[in-house]
């Protein structure tokens, strides 16, 4: 069957299996990778905070697009096929009430999911119900490390009742240990193996997003140490599913 990764922001997917992907396809599967909070904001309704964000990523008011380019280069690495949705970012997002940004600090984004976000989690079930063949292999963001978007994504997924895979989120599940966490909630990790050249591809694919490296690393030469670390227990990439 086809795979569906679905990924919160541009980069999700390539930092957390990159190297998984290209495998697959290089098998001959079918992989499309939909992006979820993809969509434009007003550039004159930018919070200070999501201009912050602009400026350490060094990009214009035209950051999404900018986003968007290199997402459509690291989906080329990967050979994956991209796939969009207008949703915003929550760095974008404000309320439906009073217009307010709804998060405007790194603490935030890690913080309590607003009430404000139901309508959120509700449309993009819909939108997710409406998009998805009915057979395909579905995988979706664990939510390690809370990141708001991480787990809307998460919640509208699981309201699909299907079955799906979960990624563990890289780069923060690097600070958790989840297997007992995972195996106390009924899931199995199935190990896809992730060769050398699957691993080369890995760092190409997270490389195309340069605007992204100083989020996580000084450099680029410190991120493909990272991601070497992060293969070599496994020399593959594991995804979880409820059993």
């Amino acid at each position: 069957m086809d795979w569906i990764y679905l990924s919160p922001h541009f980069d999700d997917v390539a930092l957390s299996c990159g190297g998984l992907v290209w495998e697959q396809v290089r098998s001959g599967v079918k992989v499309s990778i939909w992006t979820i909070f993809a969509g434009e904001p007003s550039p004159e309704t930018l919070s200070p905070y999501a201009k912050s964000l602009h400026n350490r990523w060094e990009t214009s008011s035209e950051a999404v697009s900018e986003r968007r380019d290199e997402d459509i280069l690291s989906n080329q690495r990967m050979g994956a096929t991209p796939r969009y949705f207008s949703m915003p970012d929550a760095i974008y997002r404000r309320s439906p009430v009073d217009g307010t940004p709804l998060y405007t600090s790194d603490s935030k984004l890690f913080g309590e999911l607003p009430l404000e976000e139901t309508q959120l989690v509700e449309d993009l079930e819909r939108k997710l119900s409406q998009a998805l063949p009915q057979s395909c292999e579905l995988v979706c963001p664990l939510a390690v490390g809370g990141h708001v978007d991480h787990r809307l994504v998460r919640i509208a997924t699981e309201g699909l009742n299907r079955q799906i895979w979960y990624y563990p989120d890289y780069p923060y599940i690097e600070q958790f240990d989840i297997s007992q966490l995972a195996i106390s909630s009924g899931m199995q990790q199935k190990i896809f193996s992730v060769s050398e050249e699957g691993l080369d591809v890995w760092v190409a694919a997270i490389a195309s997003y340069a605007s992204q490296i100083s989020t996580f690393w000084s450099d680029l030469d410190q991120m493909q140490i990272a991601i070497r670390s992060y293969w070599e227990p496994l020399q593959g990439v594991g995804l979880w599913r409820v059993i």
